[in-house]
């Protein structure tokens, strides 16, 4: 599972994932994440180990020259904090992390566009432990590619989140038209922008670029979601499921790590229950925000239908209202039991609340009673990261997440 943040990585780890991958404030390809200074790389991976969990760190800029002494510097400080893997797409850079962290794994990113088992074989020969397979590789290649690679060298592949218009990710037309470079982690996702056709002669002259009345947003794609097709992954012989998303919220990474963790268990413990449980996973999956689902590649090259043309927006049904944390709470006369929370999104008393809870069951609960930081009865949280409390009638724990759904 991705994450952006600290509070982020420790959701990530409660609601099921194996993994998490982070980046640091330097040679990461989420520019405008959050990303993680040294000392909360080091908090994390200790928090991570301490729920046997395991944290990857990318360094999967394409590095330029000037890029190299400051890498060096930085894997001698990832030295001392010992993440469990560097996720690297450079060869430049590869070879930087070989020599100053020989003892630690490195995985090579979708950036370095492994779309063969000769990549495979070439990477493994070099010293890398697993490879990210290319995003436009269907089931059939990789059933072959993992046939044709060691055993132990590991097959990691995307199942879940934005895909981009370009191979891979590797883009350069937020760099042409913002300055702002894709492969240096700075993407300003131009392909979601709305986009017209002027003819050179005629300047101001702008014509709508459409297929039909559905609209111009032609480069938008679809969302990948492989929820309902754990039994062909797990047959592939695919060793890591990844999931895209490193700059969204705790509420995606949640809802995302929860339902495939439990889907992977159904299906690994009883494939007939994965079964009777799939509209149950498709129901799960859809309560953060996302922009409609594909399989993209896994099944063929994908087509028309892989795009959205209305609109460049996510669809967003349920909200984010905030996360407990049992040891904040306030505990009335009467022996009522308020919880502090910092606001995420607006809510109000007299409202049903879902209580997401990272062992799979969702409570439906009234809100019943809100006061202020000052104890003063509020009727609603309407100020962003405004701090207050609240009583829904049921005991919550840390990591407990609220939701509502909005539609």
């Amino acid at each position: 599972m991705p994450a952006g943040s600290l509070a982020v990585l420790k959701v990530a780890v409660i609601y099921g994932a194996d993994a998490v991958y982070i980046g640091g404030e330097a040679f990461s390809l989420r520019a405008n994440a959050h990303n993680f200074s040294l000392p909360e790389m080091k908090e994390g991976i200790r928090f991570a180990h301490e729920h046997n969990v395991r944290v990857y760190v990318t360094a999967n800029i394409i590095a330029h020259n000037r890029d190299l002494q400051e890498a060096e510097a930085y894997f001698e400080e990832l030295k001392e904090i010992g993440p469990d893997a560097l996720i690297i797409s450079d060869p430049g850079i590869f070879d930087l992390a070989r020599r100053i962290l020989p003892d630690t794994d490195i995985h090579i990113s979708t950036q370095a566009n492994s779309t063969n088992y000769g990549d495979f074989n070439f990477w493994h020969r070099l010293g890398a432990s697993r490879a990210v397979s290319s995003r436009e590789l269907s089931l059939a290649e990789l059933r072959e590619l993992r046939e044709r690679i060691p055993e132990e060298m590991e097959l990691e592949t995307f199942v879940h989140g934005a895909m981009c218009i370009s191979y891979s990710g590797r883009c350069l037309m937020s760099a042409y038209m913002t300055g702002r470079s894709a492969n240096m982690g700075d993407c300003t996702h131009p392909c979601r922008w709305k986009y017209t056709v002027m003819e050179e002669t005629r300047p101001g002259q702008y014509m709508p670029v459409e297929e039909n009345e559905r609209g111009t947003f032609l480069f938008n794609s679809k969302d990948l979601c492989m929820i309902e097709h754990i039994p062909e992954l797990l047959e592939a012989g695919i060793d890591s499921f990844k999931v895209e998303g490193r700059m969204k919220s705790a509420l995606y990474v949640a809802t995302v790590a929860r339902t495939y963790r439990m889907a992977i268990d159904d299906c690994l413990r009883d494939p007939q229950q994965y079964r009777e449980r799939l509209d149950f996973y498709r129901e799960e999956i859809s309560k953060c925000t996302y922009r409609e689902y594909t399989t993209a590649f896994f099944f063929g090259k994908p087509d028309e239908t892989s795009q959205i043309y209305n609109a460049s927006t996510y669809v967003k049904e349920w909200v984010y209202l905030g996360m407990a944390d049992e040891d904040r709470i306030y505990r009335d006369p009467d022996g009522t039991v308020f919880y502090q929370l910092e606001q995420k999104n607006k809510f109000s008393v007299g409202e049903t609340v879902e209580i997401m809870k990272p062992d799979g069951r969702n409570i439906h609960a009234r809100v019943l009673q809100m006061l202020d930081e000052n104890l003063e009865p509020i009727d609603s949280c309407p100020h962003p990261k405004q701090r207050f409390f609240v009583d829904l009638g049921e005991e919550l724990h840390t990591y407990d997440i609220l939701r509502i759904n909005r539609i």
